[in-house]
């Protein structure tokens, strides 16, 4: 189980982005298998049993730009409570030392496995490798999409809700060749074969497919 919690960084001195944040990702889809939520002042936290979830989130914090974001990895105590808040297990401990471990790192990102102490090493060994490389891949991820201007997000938006690039030329009036200019400089096609990366290895990270 994926466990994420974020921090609004700079919160002391800016404005309160904690309740169009939770707008933003509560229109996610497929939504994550428990909501976000703010649980401490400037802090929120949500849950997700897939990878794809916990990229999808990561995408939308690091496009609002304020957040500083952990990832945790490892069990949960089940069945999950309605509340985040009220979640027990290893995931949200892990959450909670990513999201100070990313503090200090340009990324503002991390990611941190906790699993049962009675795991055998070898395969402790081989998922703490694969958080490592996920952490890796995902950091790669956030400064492509730092780089991204307001145009390539129009496109990309457009590209992710299944619309070819003609079609995305028709809806914004622009020509094809445009367009494939707009997807090359916004790196469309980096960022989804760095989201498989970071799938694969955040699935054996948390012991979903076999190394």
């Amino acid at each position: 189980m994926y466990v994420v919690t974020a921090d609004q960084v700079a919160s002391r001195t800016d404005a309160d982005r904690v309740p169009q944040t939770l707008r933003a990702l509560s229109a996610l889809r497929p939504p994550t298998t428990r909501g976000f939520e703010r649980t401490a002042g400037d802090e929120i936290q949500g849950v997700s049993d897939k990878p794809e979830g916990v990229l999808d989130v990561v995408t939308s914090l690091v496009r609002d730009g304020h957040w500083r974001i952990g990832i945790g990895i490892g069990p949960v105590e089940l069945p999950l409570p309605d509340s985040p808040r009220a979640g027990r297990g290893l995931a949200f401990v892990a959450a909670r030392e990513a999201v100070g471990a990313a503090h200090p790192v340009p990324a503002q990102l991390a990611v941190r496995l906790r699993v049962d102490p009675g795991m055998p090493r070898a395969i402790r060994e081989v998922r703490t490798r694969h958080t490592w490389l996920a952490e890796a891949a995902l950091i790669l991820q956030v400064r492509l999409l730092r780089s991204r201007t307001a145009e390539g997000w129009e496109v990309t938006d457009l590209l992710s809700e299944g619309l070819t690039q003609r079609e995305v030329a028709q809806r914004l009036s622009i020509s094809p060749s445009a367009v494939s200019q707009r997807v090359r400089r916004a790196g469309w096609q980096e960022q989804q074969r760095g989201e498989e990366l970071a799938c694969h290895h955040l699935s054996l990270a948390d012991g979903m497919i076999d190394p």
